[in-house]
């Protein structure tokens, strides 16, 4: 039985042991580590370090019973077989360090490096100046195509190539394996002087090879989910290891004539690939957490309870093939009712990422769902979009929602809560790529799909033009910089997403800063006031232009209206439901 402080335990050995365990199969890479970003430069500095005895960061082991799906080669040397193991040793963080040190050594090919030998060399006749010495181990370790000359054709190795020859720039693997050899060769060329300093230099490499220890931090007895939580915390300079990593080695089955692989990142790549619209874009955890609400609702007795970590471990290959065809039906309609019903063009708008869970399963095995369904996940979606309170933000939430939605996909009759809603919050929302409110507000002006304001029969909520980032293309109808180089009485917030519209990149740019009564002019058709209605903008705004004159608080105005139209627009949509406005704070004091 291993004990609490046995579950995380430091051990090391030398370079050549590690080396020649991995050679000998002991060791596995996971294919969901990253791909190597292998550079000369970077091995270089890698044996730096090691030849000042320098640490270089522990390797990080996972043991387990547990078996994933494995790099069958690194550096082109086969490190994997098919036997079955007791346990498993997955590296999770020293992949490129592994590697620059198996090929230094033993040769083998780099992905993506053509016929590059990372055989490394070291030169012996390069000493460092200093124990502060930095520069003398890029002249000190070289590969072989900055030693061969080609027979004179390139002058800059010729050198080089010629201290090779007389024995003084040589494989790191001969000083492992050829010691004795190496050192002959010193003394035929005249290097008797057993305190030479090439016989030193090639006495310390070895030394090296012999005794320099590779840190290793080993996890056994640990599950998946802790796993992912450590990976995150020693390798902060990389990416996080995510679940979605750990379920595709741990589903993966290879293909052979008795039955079809199975590999989910491609199965999700490939439908991502034959899906149109934005929405397949979202991520992999979200992906596999709709997996799971279907599995739970599809297979008795899965064991797969809920969406995190420590369930979504125990997703078995077999449980994604028997709910992938009704899956991707499920998510099709899913996308579709974002992008066509709620006129949402993009993953990035979606208030709660619950949504996805939960209106997922109320598509799932619902061939054709009815006009009186869409309407019904409208509601919805806009109650629990924008109440006041945050409704659906954490699991228990989620399986009370599937609970709620389930019972409408069966023909039982039930009752929405009261809607309540704070206008104050309204008044002080600000544009957030992260804000629930924030994502709900520009959700609403998305869906009354507004109109460009020079060309009256064009969307502005395309594909082309919509693409919202932490700085998306957004209008303020009163410029910041236009209320704050005017003094007023205003005591509102110009940023507050009351202010904001959606316009074309060229419309915005052309408006800048200018004053919203001049500036309309420009715009000001017979089809203008119906423009407005698709921004949810107050009329007043056209008529302070045409009279060229507004009130001193107008910003004030202008955002209460707003609000106004806000609030009316969502009682249309959450119509039959009780439906309360509270404000918080006392209203300004505007003129009406």
């Amino acid at each position: 039985m291993i004990t609490y402080v046995d579950r995380i335990k430091p051990d090391h050995c030398s370079i050549l042991v590690y080396l020649e365990n991995l050679l000998g199969k002991n060791y596995q890479i996971p294919t969901f580590q990253r791909e190597v970003v292998w550079t000369k430069g970077n091995v270089r500095e890698l044996w730096d370090s090691i030849y000042k005895f320098y640490p270089i960061g522990s390797i990080l082991i996972w043991k387990t019973n547990i078996k994933l799906q494995n790099h069958r080669a690194i550096g082109g040397h086969v490190i994997t077989d098919d036997s079955t193991r007791t346990e498993y040793q997955y590296i999770l963080d020293g992949q490129q360090r592994t590697t620059s040190l198996l090929t230094s050594i033993y040769g083998g090919k780099i992905e993506g490096k053509g016929s590059f030998d990372p055989t490394l060399y070291i030169d012996i006749t390069i000493v460092g100046e200093d124990e502060t010495d930095d520069e003398s181990y890029k002249k000190r370790f070289l590969f072989w195509d900055e030693i061969d000359d080609r027979h004179g054709e390139i002058k800059q190795n010729i050198g080089r190539k010629k201290r090779y020859d007389e024995g003084l720039i040589i494989k790191l693997k001969d000083v492992k394996e050829n010691f004795g050899a190496q050192e002959r060769r010193l003394v035929e060329k005249g290097y008797a002087d057993y305190d030479h300093s090439y016989r030193v230099q090639l006495r310390k490499i070895k030394e090296i090879l012999d005794n320099y220890r590779i840190s290793f931090i080993e996890l056994r007895g640990i599950q998946i989910s802790e796993v992912c939580q450590i990976f995150e915390r020693i390798n902060q300079a990389g990416e996080p290891l995510d679940i979605f990593d750990i379920v595709v080695a741990k589903t993966f089955r290879p293909e052979d004539k008795n039955k079809k692989g199975f590999y989910l990142r491609e199965l999700i790549d490939e439908f991502r690939d034959k899906t149109q619209g934005n929405f397949s874009k979202i991520d992999n955890l979200t992906y596999l957490q709709i997996l799971a609400i279907f599995i739970n609702q599809k297979i008795p007795n899965s064991g797969i309870l809920n969406i995190t970590d420590k369930y979504l471990s125990d997703i078995k290959t077999e449980y994604i093939e028997e709910v992938w065809s009704e899956a991707a039906k499920a998510l099709l309609k899913l996308f579709d009712f974002f992008d066509n019903h709620l006129h949402l063009k993009g993953p990035e708008l979606i208030p709660f990422r619950y949504f996805y869970m939960t209106l997922a399963s109320y598509f799932f095995e619902n061939s054709n769902p009815s006009y009186e369904d869409y309407d019904f996940l409208k509601k919805y979606f806009w109650f629990y979009s924008f109440h006041n309170d945050e409704l659906l933000r954490n699991t228990t939430h989620l399986r009370s929602h599937i609970e709620f939605l389930n019972k409408n996909k069966e023909g039982e009759e039930i009752q929405f809560d009261r809607f309540l809603m704070d206008k104050n919050k309204l008044r002080a929302s600000s544009y957030s790529s992260k804000g629930r409110l924030s994502r709900a507000i520009l959700s609403l002006q998305s869906n009354q799909e507004p109109k460009d304001w020079k060309h009256p029969d064009r969307s502005v909520i395309t594909e082309v033009y919509y693409r919202l980032t932490d700085k998306p293309n957004l209008h303020h109808i009163f410029p910041t910089n236009f209320i704050a180089n005017n003094p007023s009485k205003n005591k509102l917030d110009s940023n507050s997403l009351m202010n904001i519209a959606y316009l074309p990149q060229i419309t915005n740019l052309g408006i800048s800063d200018e004053n919203p009564i001049k500036y309309l002019k420009d715009y000001d058709t017979p089809d203008f006031v119906n423009i407005m209605k698709s921004h949810l903008l107050p009329e007043e705004l056209i008529e302070w232009s045409r009279m060229d004159s507004m009130p001193e608080n107008a910003l004030d105005i202008f955002i209460e209206k707003r609000i106004d139209l806000v609030i009316g627009k969502l009682k249309e949509k959450l119509s039959g439901i009780d439906f309360k406005i509270i404000d918080t704070k006392e209203k300004v004091d505007v003129e009406k």
